[in-house]
């Protein structure tokens, strides 16, 4: 088990550049299963989901080359079907939850696929509903296996049609997408999500010969095509991990400048940081976040208590309700924080009360966090990581209060967050890696 020993209560300094879009990732990946034509991808994050997406690609036939750092190319024009067979597929298919993105460009090319259920955070339920009814309307029939844990997809026929889906799911979205953009005929989804790795995904498949048109709404349009061609591609940097450094630098009172960061693709995110009194600059594409001694929690223009909630793009990312949570412990005030869609996301907290954080869990899905406004510090801990975005949320915790922290099951930070240690202790941090 991996954990990470972290001394507490130093100032941070200095640049960091974020890793690519972890979420972006595990679709652009996939649909190289599109072509059997090269396609070269850069900004490629070095974290443990996506090496792992990158090693199940290669064990199914896709040759893999690593051009330089971030830079892979990939060739799927030998892909092995009965590799699906395997113990070995259903062993890593299951360890991972992007494995899922196989399916759109395996049934799109191959009219077959299979998976296993797949894995992934332990945040309450993640139905794959969504991905299943999108297939469905284009054709695919598909049986799922309660003895192997499989589902079973037959998808010799497809054809376009209309399909309003059921929620606007990112990765439903994209794997009914790479579905389409190969069947018979024009395929129009309504109510998409249109995150902007979405809009990524459709302008690379557009740059590789397909039709669609709509992106940026939640109406896209898809005619299909015969074949697709190869072409290059550069993911954006992950909003996620620029969110948390924001997070990062109000909790340990620290002056960071998050470079090359893409402010025209970050949403609402940044005013959600300031309407938690964290002051943010934009120099060009940078966003500089000076030293704050004090940061104070707006209130509603009638004077009651922020509501901070995650809702479908352009709402505000689900992924970062764990940091805005963490984030406010130390601020002015107080917050409502309603994660409407994981009702397991915020059980992390009982952590952050062990610390001395002042928080109520109302639900599974609201938590109510009242600001200490640093009269109290955070004090360190022994605790274990249940998920990714709670994992990053724990260390901002850590790396702010006083005395050592430990935190177990460390490993999954190391699912979406490059290198973490090593780069924080660039900026001063006192982060130290036990195995």
């Amino acid at each position: 088990m991996l954990s990470f020993k972290i001394q507490g209560g130093n100032r941070l300094r200095g640049e960091i550049i974020p890793q690519g879009a972890k979420n972006e990732a595990l679709q652009i990946l996939c649909a190289v299963l599109l072509t059997a034509e090269p396609v070269i991808i850069h900004n490629v994050p070095d974290i443990r989901d996506v090496n792992k997406l990158i090693e199940l690609l290669a064990s199914m036939g896709v040759k893999v080359e690593k051009l330089k750092e971030s830079s892979y190319r990939f060739e799927a024009s030998n892909i092995d079907m009965q590799y699906l067979e395997s113990p070995a597929y259903k062993e890593k298919a299951a360890a991972l939850r992007g494995s899922i993105m196989v399916l759109g460009p395996l049934l799109a090319r191959f009219g077959k696929s299979k998976i296993p259920k797949p894995g992934g955070d332990k945040i309450g339920r993640r139905r794959l509903d969504t991905h299943f009814l999108g297939f469905e309307k284009l054709g695919a029939k598909f049986v799922y296996d309660s003895q192997d844990s499989f589902y079973h997809i037959d998808a010799s026929n497809l054809k376009g049609t209309y399909m309003l889906l059921d929620e606007a799911s990112v990765t439903g979205t994209a794997n009914v997408i790479m579905a389409a953009v190969l069947a018979k005929g024009t395929t129009t989804i309504y109510n998409a999500a249109c995150e902007p790795y979405i809009q990524q995904l459709c302008k690379m498949i557009n740059r590789m010969g397909g039709k669609i048109s709509g992106i940026g709404s939640n109406l896209l349009t898809i005619e299909g095509v015969e074949a697709l061609k190869g072409t290059e591609h550069t993911m954006l940097p992950d909003m996620i991990e620029i969110g948390s450094f924001i997070g990062l630098a109000a909790m340990t009172q620290s002056e960071i400048t998050i470079k090359n960061a893409r402010i025209d693709q970050l949403g609402m995110i940044p005013e959600v940081f300031r309407k938690l009194g964290i002051a943010l600059e934009y120099r060009g594409d940078d966003i500089y976040i000076p030293a704050q001694e004090h940061y104070e929690i707006e209130t509603f223009i009638d004077g009651s208590i922020l509501t901070v909630a995650d809702a479908p793009w352009p709402g505000f990312t689900p992924d970062l309700i764990s940091i805005i949570l963490v984030t406010a412990t130390q601020a002015k005030g107080s917050v409502l924080i309603h994660q409407k869609m994981f009702e397991s996301r915020l059980f992390f907290v009982d952590k952050l009360i062990d610390m001395g954080a002042q928080i109520i869990l109302c639900d599974p899905h609201r938590a109510n966090v009242i600001g200490l406004n640093r009269a109290v510090p955070l004090r360190g801990i022994q605790m274990t990581s249940p998920d990714i975005r709670a994992g990053v949320s724990l260390l901002i915790a850590a790396l702010s209060a006083k005395g050592t922290s430990i935190i177990d099951n460390a490993e999954q930070i190391d699912r979406g967050y490059q290198h973490i240690d090593t780069r924080l202790q660039k900026l001063g941090a006192s982060i130290e890696r036990l195995q």
